[in-house]
């Protein structure tokens, strides 16, 4: 099924999607890598706020390459998501509704996507130069001295993921392997 959907999601929006699901976003997503969720961790670690609200928003594995002259940003594609797993159970809990990404994800995250009502969406790897065309803007909101892996807020436009991991814990990796077996 294809849907729109606007970030940020509503848990509404999002408990309606099912894995294997199209989904195009229009909104504000955020963009964080290995480095900026070590920082949140430890953040979070000391007791002090995150450098961004996790109720209701999206994040984006993806640390861009430079803009070419008049765009928002370079080449943007998903980095693998299993790096986070170690981080992404707590923000799942603050209220985190999605992620990008590209790859499996733990038992612990999947867990955590069903306990909170989340969803884990797949952008296509080596597709950042197509997928960059759907940022309107990027802005680098916190951890500035990270480089590419500085929290980055964007506008996007139709950004075209998949539903991999939906809210019931339905895996699109298991399931659409044990199909492809099951044609043979």
């Amino acid at each position: 099924m294809e849907r729109h959907i606007q970030a940020p999601v509503s848990r509404g929006e999002i408990s309606g999607l099912k894995a294997g699901d199209y989904v195009y976003i229009t909104g504000t997503i955020y963009t964080a890598r290995d480095a900026a969720h070590k920082r949140m961790q430890e953040t979070l670690n000391a007791g002090d706020p995150l450098p961004l609200k996790m109720q209701d928003n999206i994040i984006y594995y993806m640390g861009p390459s430079p803009a070419r002259e008049g765009r928002p940003i370079g080449s943007a594609g998903p980095t693998t998501a299993s790096r986070m797993d170690k981080y992404a159970p707590a923000l799942l809990d603050l209220g985190l509704i999605g992620m990008i990404g590209k790859g499996k994800r733990s038992e612990s995250v999947k867990q955590a996507i069903v306990r909170n009502g989340a969803v884990y969406f797949a952008a296509v790897g080596g597709a950042g130069a197509l997928l960059s065309r759907s940022i309107r803007k990027s802005e680098v909101i916190a951890y500035e001295d990270l480089g590419t892996e500085a929290i980055r807020r964007l506008e996007v436009e139709n950004f075209p993921v998949i539903v991999v991991i939906d809210p019931e814990g339905n895996d699109l990796y298991e399931t659409a392997g044990a199909e492809y077996c099951d044609l043979g």
